[in-house]
């Protein structure tokens, strides 16, 4: 066998979306930086071999998506792809190349795939030295030093190797005291996965399932267990075993088991199921996954073990790197072989379970990405040091690639900087905060704070501003048509046991957020219609709230309330003069209206960026949704402003944070940066709106976000004329970074927008100058 040494500064053992941000991130930071893959192609569960697509914090929150590298990668693959995306099973190989070519283009990246680690040589002392990989079919082992070691290998096998300690199954309630934990400990996991792709032939075609696949012929296992056939397009989240086998040592057993069911229950939806027998009668299996994806497996126990009650109460964490916002999602241990697949979903996605499992966005510390026992090992993934009932939402990919562009951004500063991790952790924290928010990463309770940028001193004017006027049934824009959630557009959606959420009837209390630019309010109007033959009564209030994702019901303040008088009729602007002065301006409050089954509160027909809405699911809080609900507001609120690029925060949150130009004034429109003396420039980084709103999934093949700017010019006041330094066309990436050719001295820089990808808005969330 061929024996090869290698040596880098940072050595990532994984290559899921977790270790390939931290690869690419400690690249970034100047480190010579290594992948190892034991899969052909990138990105783990959300590649072309498993399919399952990448969730995250904004299934559940508007504008919560995760940005950074994460962010990148998926606008990338959308601009390139010319298949729709599905929760599981549409994955193609365009994803793959698309990380792929980022690995390609990221300089002081290396990365071996087919490559599984065997081996961890320590020196004793608590610090790897090495790690040994076998290369599948190339009879070549190869050793690979470094200087840090990151841990994505979803089992944590380095850790594992290196002698850490580990835990795996669910903690008893008596530990922490944790809602979903179960009462007795015990050695059980969530299952792992397969999925499989079904395609319309476009005429009826059989299907006849081998022998030797599973039998099933009880509806209710699905209908009454949580196991809705909800598209018979694509494969299902419950396909899938765990108990009674062990999802690392037994994972062949559970790949063969997981395909004698899948085809078991395609021939239950082609042949035996009334409900999906006509709607799948077109389609064929198109593809089966072979390749088992995991939920759970080791934990590794790192400086600190994150528990249910931080992410429920949102503690905010000095070392915060990352945040997630997935709901608490806990399978049933053994999946297909268990009486229910999930108890959220056995329950229909409502009452007291729906309730405690909604939680977030949180912070996510990195002291759970440090394992306690090596100095110079950290981790990133489903393996981070949480208890089984915190890693219900901190394993979704959409939070371990954020987790990962964390570990690998600390791991390239510790080089750099010729520290350890831990001293990265304690003395340098405050730094790789700001480094990850300079990269374009959210942190909730962090912001620009660089006393490097030069844009935090300059004076912020632009040609025009939008205000916030409302938004009524009748508003359209360019985004809304395209942010359709894939089950909306399915052309075989199958609508069975789904939960009507309360989205315009009001039969619980709604909540509109309404984004205050002045100290003054004095009339709100509603879109409402009164269904019944008699005058009905509607409770209104406003409340002040925190921020965007301010979920509380009360919030100890009541601003003002009034009784709506609706008369019966169809779609009635409903006036209250409310006459608020000494509101706080660039801040929220809240328009809530109360409980009537007999009134509609109507979708707004737009989306104003910003302005969210959310609905009472019970004890005392609300759930937020993505969309406006029909509302206007005198005066008009000048919420979009210039300044607004300078706020630190790239997204909404506790304001808009963008400013945004007159819809009615053309295109171009500039945005320009005034400081009293002359400062020079080196670099300036833009971020751009777009792709916030919602999760990956609704965004539709070759799609550029119309809010993004597509053409742009950096300009600088230089010799009394205004000098172009950097021309930008065909753009739709939201984070960019322009070192310019030479420094430039100047008192006044300008970013004119030319064009969008289909807005009539210029918008820009911040300026960044070096």
């Amino acid at each position: 066998m061929k024996q090869t040494n290698e040596h880098y500064d940072v050595v990532v053992c994984g290559g899921g979306l977790a270790g390939f941000c931290a690869g690419v991130a400690a690249a970034r930071q100047g480190a010579k930086a290594c992948i190892i893959q034991d899969r052909p192609v990138f990105g783990g569960n959300s590649s072309s071999e498993i399919r399952v697509t990448p969730h995250g914090a904004a299934a559940f929150h508007a504008y919560a998506r995760e940005t950074g590298i994460l962010s990148e990668l998926l606008i990338e693959e959308r601009a390139r792809n010319h298949e729709e995306i599905l929760e599981n099973g549409w994955t193609n190989s365009v994803w793959d190349m698309v990380m792929y070519d980022m690995a390609m283009h990221t300089p002081n990246l290396t990365f071996h795939l087919n490559t599984s680690i065997q081996h961890v040589i320590t020196d004793g002392n608590k610090n790897i030295q090495s790690v040994i990989g076998r290369i599948a079919n190339g009879e070549t082992e190869i050793t690979i030093s470094g200087s840090v070691f990151i841990d994505c290998t979803g089992d944590g096998i380095v850790a594992d190797l290196a002698g850490c300690e580990w835990r795996m199954g669910s903690e008893g309630r008596e530990e922490f005291n944790e809602p979903h934990a179960p009462l007795i400990a015990s050695q059980d996991t969530m299952g792992n996965s397969i999925h499989f792709k079904a395609k319309d032939m476009g005429r009826p075609v059989p299907f006849k399932a081998p022998d030797w696949a599973v039998k099933y012929d009880d509806a209710s296992f699905f209908y009454k267990q949580g196991r809705t056939p909800y598209d018979v397009r694509g494969g299902y989240w419950w396909l899938e075993i765990g108990i009674p086998w062990h999802t690392i040592y037994d994972t062949e057993n559970i790949r063969h088991e997981l395909t004698r069911h899948t085809l078991g229950v395609w021939d239950w939806i082609k042949n035996k199921d009334p409900e999906t027998m006509e709607l799948a009668a077109n389609y064929a299996i198109d593809w089966i996954g072979q390749v088992p994806g995991k939920r759970e497996s080791r934990r590794i126990i790192g400086d600190y073990f994150m528990t249910e009650h931080d992410i429920l109460n949102r503690k905010v964490f000095e070392d915060e790197i990352a945040f997630g916002g997935w709901f608490i999602d806990l399978h049933t241990p053994g999946g297909l072989l268990a009486p229910t697949s999930e108890p959220n979903s056995a329950a229909g996605y409502q009452g007291d379970y729906d309730v405690k499992s909604y939680c977030g966005p949180y912070g996510v510390p990195l002291s759970i990405c440090i394992a306690k026992d090596m100095n110079n090992l950290m981790m990133a993934g489903r393996n981070v040091s949480v208890t089984h009932a915190a890693l219900g939402t901190v394993r979704v990919m959409g939070t371990t690639a954020l987790m990962g562009q964390a570990v690998g951004t600390a791991a390239g500063l510790a080089v750099s900087k010729n520290v350890t991790i831990r001293t990265i952790s304690n003395e340098h924290i405050h730094e790789l905060k700001q480094t990850l928010v300079k990269d374009g990463c959210f942190l909730p309770n962090n912001r620009n704070e660089d006393e490097l940028d030069l844009a935090r001193s300059a004076q912020l004017t632009a040609s025009s501003e939008a205000v916030v006027h409302g938004v009524g049934p009748e508003s359209r824009d360019s985004e809304t048509p395209l942010l359709k959630r894939w089950w909306d557009t399915a052309p075989k959606k199958l609508e069975l046991n789904v939960v009507k959420k309360p989205e315009v009837q009001l039969v619980t209390k709604l909540g509109q957020w309404i984004a205050m630019g002045t100290s003054e309010l004095r009339k709100v109007s509603v879109c409402l219609t009164n269904t019944s033959d008699q005058q009905q009564i509607v409770h209104a209030s406003l409340i002040p709230v925190n921020d965007i994702w301010d979920y509380r019901v009360n919030t100890g303040t009541v601003l003002a309330s009034t009784e709506l008088s609706v008369a019966p009729g169809e779609v009635q602007w409903i006036e209250w003069g409310v006459q608020l002065t000494n509101l706080q301006p660039n801040s929220y409050i809240r328009l809530d209206l109360s409980s009537n089954e007999h009134v509609i509160w109507h979708r707004a027909g737009g989306i104003e960026p910003g302005q969210t809405s959310a609905w009472d699911m019970g004890n005392g809080q609300m759930r937020g949704v993505k969309y406006a609900l029909s509302y206007r507001v005198e005066p008009a609120q000048p919420s979009y402003g210039a300044v607004n690029v300078i706020s630190g925060v790239k997204r909404p949150q506790q304001s808009t944070n963008l400013w945004k130009s007159d819809p009615q004034q053309p295109l171009s429109q500039w945005l320009q940066l005034a400081w009293e003396q002359a400062v020079t420039i080196r670099e300036v980084h833009l971020a751009f709106p777009g792709q916030l709103l919602t999760e990956y999934h609704y965004y539709p093949p070759f799609y550029k976000d119309p809010q993004c700017p597509s053409v742009y010019t950096i300009q600088a006041w230089r010799d009394d004329r205004w000098e172009d330094l950097v021309h930008v066309k065909d753009n739709y990436q939201r984070q960019m970074k322009h070192n310019l050719s030479e420094s430039v001295k100047t008192d006044k820089l300008r970013i004119i927008v030319h064009a969008t990808n289909g807005d009539p808005s210029a918008a820009i969330y911040e300026v960044r100058c070096y």
